[in-house]
């Protein structure tokens, strides 16, 4: 059982793979829970998505897969059972992720509709019904397992369960945040910024240039400057600025727009074409120059702050929600986000960043330091080292919060096993004979029998 729960974390946590619309030729029903059934093409698409993705197919690839999605179609039923609502607004923002992923995979909108044979709106509802489920399946989960806590004698427990050869080894890592400021650019240069904006925009208008071509020459986006200013977006995307989806799907194709002001600087935008909810432009990112005084302005902001820090007027996640102008560092408190949490790596860390770590001992604050983010913009920082460890096989005293971390998440295992132990025999179950072989469904071909 602990498989099929290691299992079916990870899946409800990743969404599915885009599968090429193939015509089946023959299916069958392989499992029933309740009145939810599992076709064979389900487990067969399973594993030729993790084939597609590099992932290792395990040989009892196909067992597995079944063990999961009989445990998803339980945590489903029980979640309709209970009631549970689904965020409509959350649900479409995990579909435009999906469909944005396949985007960025096959290169453009138009690839993507071509190797899938469907169109974005149409891939979108294709697999609104598996988001559905995989979402009712862990708020399901999130009710059996909500309410687990551990206890520090239960940590060290678990941790003295470890082979004392099989503990983890980490190498140097560190906890580091920052407080961001991003100096205003005078009028003058806001100005210039805009009339020379317009003047493109006059160019493109009158046939003199080509959109693409001054986008590829002047463009101040190092995301899309060398596709011409190209861009995919849909009406939905909630990543998008708003004032700039908002001035976009204003236009008809071939108009450009006035001059806009986005949170990255200042724009103007062509539509190429559109249909209903997606659309193709091109744009021109201009940021106003900054300087000297600018950043010198946001360099005294930033040591009063740090002054502050020093003498502990202030807390630095109070700082951090209080001056920050990186809206992401806001949701994670100022704190770095790496592979392993806020614990980051060195080459996970931008060289600049690193340079200001060379001589900053734990609990220091640096001086600030003007940097330039990776949108291309000016800005200034301050950086937090929160805690640096070095080389060392896992302990208690250096890694609590890791040990925890996994002993609780093995204590909601044994949660969702005994909910599990306590749940399959109410439900109908209904197993093919083809796949009673697998090992992994003992409990589900007991409870099949009774039937």
């Amino acid at each position: 059982m602990k498989n099929i729960l290691f299992i079916l974390f990870l899946l409800i946590a990743l969404a599915p793979a885009a599968r090429s619309q193939q015509k089946v030729l023959a299916d069958k029903v392989v499992a029933v829970v309740g009145d939810k059934i599992i076709l064979n093409s389900e487990i067969t698409n399973e594993i030729a998505d993790l084939q597609r993705s590099g992932e290792r197919v395990p040989d009892n690839a196909h067992c597995l897969i079944l063990e999961q999605a009989l445990a998803m179609k339980a945590l489903i039923m029980q979640a309709e059972k209970d009631s549970l609502v689904i965020n409509d607004d959350e649900l479409e923002a995990s579909l435009d992720n999906q469909v944005r992923g396949f985007i960025q995979r096959y290169g453009s909108k138009e690839a993507l509709e071509q190797i899938a044979g469907r169109t974005v709106y149409q891939l979108k509802e294709d697999l609104r019904p598996s988001f559905r489920e995989k979402k009712l399946a862990e708020m399901m989960r999130n009710k059996i397992v909500g309410g687990v806590k551990i206890t520090p004698t239960e940590v060290k427990a678990y941790y003295d369960k470890i082979p004392k050869d099989s503990l983890i080894f980490y190498e140097s890592e560190i906890e580091i945040g920052q407080i961001v400021i991003y100096p205003k650019a005078s009028r003058d240069l806001e100005k210039y910024a805009v009339d020379e904006l317009n003047g493109f925009k006059s160019q493109v208008e009158s046939g003199t240039r080509k959109f693409e071509t001054l986008a590829s020459l002047y463009s101040d986006d190092p995301g899309s400057k060398d596709k011409g200013g190209l861009y995919n977006l849909n009406r939905t995307e909630k990543t998008w600025d708003p004032t700039f989806l908002a001035a976009a799907f204003r236009l008809k194709e071939g108009q450009v727009s006035p001059v806009i002001k986005s949170k990255f600087g200042y724009h103007i935008i062509q539509m190429v074409n559109r249909s209903g909810d997606d659309a193709t432009v091109r744009h021109i990112l201009k940021i106003p120059q900054i300087t000297g005084t600018e950043i010198t302005e946001a360099v005294n902001k930033l040591d009063t702050i740090r002054a502050n820090l020093i003498s502990g007027t202030v807390q630095f996640g109070e700082a951090v929600k209080k001056y920050t102008e990186d809206e992401s560092a806001k949701f994670t408190a100022g704190m770095n986000q790496c592979s392993n949490g806020t614990y980051c790596k060195i080459d996970e860390l931008d060289k600049d960043l690193v340079k200001m770590l060379k001589d900053l001992k734990v609990n220091e604050y640096s001086k600030p330091v003007q940097f330039t983010d990776e949108r291309g913009k000016q800005a200034v920082r301050i950086v937090f080292l929160k805690s640096r460890s070095e080389p060392h096989r896992e302990n208690l005293r250096d890694d609590y919060n890791k040990v925890a971390s996994r002993a609780i998440e093995e204590k909601k295992y044994d949660a969702m096993d005994k909910w599990f132990n306590s749940k399959i025999s109410t439900y109908y179950i209904r197993i093919d004979n083809d796949e009673r072989s697998c090992s992994q469904l003992g409990k589900w071909l007991t409870s099949a029998d009774k039937n």
